[in-house]
């Protein structure tokens, strides 16, 4: 299946509007992912540190970081049921702390390694198979497992949403927005 890509973006591909239901739910959240990865492109570690607005601390470093545990807590937790410390600091559980010794090379190679996993683990599974959620999840969610349906619409809604986080960073740092 050919898939088009957007004018001056070849990495990120639309979904084709008639595919199947994984694949366009695959396609999609590819296509979110490349879109984090474009807000990042050519800036140096000053500007990717640079926060959004005060009080928020918000940064694009920080928003990698962040969906490399959301990756890991959706997919190998939940999905795979794998018992997996946090990647970063026991008090980040989130991920968005930035800190001097860490940078961007190293936080993009610790989210694909995580969408990596995610893929692995999901590859031969259905839409229909599901996952154990924590307690906390379940009391808001009304029930203790999860599809990988639900999965990855919800990975897809989490990366649009912090996407528009990472096109506010951007237009601040340098102007850039949109596409």
């Amino acid at each position: 299946m050919t898939r088009t890509t957007l004018e001056g973006h070849p990495q990120r591909r639309l979904p084709h509007p008639q595919a199947d239901e994984r694949t366009m739910l695959e396609s999609w959240l590819d296509f979110h992912r490349a879109t984090l990865t474009l807000k990042c492109a050519d800036l140096d570690d000053d500007k990717l540190r640079e926060r959004s607005v005060e009080p928020s601390a918000m940064t694009l470093l920080g928003l990698v970081q962040h969906m490399a545990e959301v990756e890991r807590n959706w997919f190998q937790r939940i999905f795979a049921g794998q018992d997996l410390p946090p990647i970063y600091e026991e008090g980040d559980r989130d991920g968005f702390a930035v800190t001097p010794e860490r940078g961007m090379d190293e936080a993009m190679a610790t989210w694909q390694r995580e969408v990596d996993r995610g893929r692995e683990l999901t590859a031969s599974a259905s839409l229909d198979d599901s996952g154990q959620v924590p307690e906390r999840y379940a009391s808001v969610m009304g029930a203790g497992t999860v599809s990988l349906r639900w999965i990855l619409v919800h990975m897809i809604e989490e990366y649009a949403r912090h996407n528009g986080h990472a096109d506010l960073l951007r237009e601040r740092i340098d102007g850039k927005s949109g596409t």
